[in-house]
């Protein structure tokens, strides 16, 4: 058994997307990997599309680098290592989705039993978090996401969309 499953939470996935009109790399390979780090979680595809696109605007000027993170939470009477919805769909759907960015931009899909616990264990302290919600004038399940975010001591930027 993985050593993320002994915690509720296994990395399914992970790959770095690179802008398709980005420049050469550079023959060094001692880079430093960029200082700040804004993490997108996955709430529905339109409104993740709209937080990408706010994050994208956030990350160029400050040299940033963007993590899409994507919860999947697997049932319990399913082993965490099977999840409802295969990985090789969601992989093809989040690399559709992450190329709409035009920063670096990297996908994190986590097979989960608790989305709130693997967010407090998968995001640095203080992240800078984006966060897409449909705009309506009653509270929207991203509400409490945002605000118990916040209280973990992350910054929190929700982007609405229609």
């Amino acid at each position: 058994m993985r050593e993320g499953a002994q915690i509720g939470m296994i990395l399914a996935f992970e790959k770095p997307l690179v802008p398709l009109a980005a420049p050469p790399k550079p023959t060094q390979t001692y880079a430093e990997p960029p200082s700040l780090e804004i993490s997108v979680v996955f709430t529905s595809v339109e409104s993740t599309l709209g937080a990408l696109k706010q994050a994208g605007a956030l990350a160029q000027p400050l040299g940033a680098h963007i993590t899409l993170i994507v919860p999947q939470v697997v049932p319990y009477p399913l082993p965490l290592e099977s999840p409802p919805v295969l990985l090789d769909f969601n992989e093809s759907r989040f690399f559709a989705i992450a190329r709409e960015s035009r920063i670096a931009t990297s996908v994190r899909i986590y097979l989960c039993r608790d989305r709130w616990d693997l967010l407090s264990k998968s995001l640095r302290p203080h992240s800078l978090v984006v966060l897409g919600a449909r705009k309506r004038w009653w509270p929207t399940p991203e509400a409490p996401l945002a605000k118990r975010l916040r209280r973990m001591g992350h910054e929190v930027v929700v982007v609405e969309t229609e």
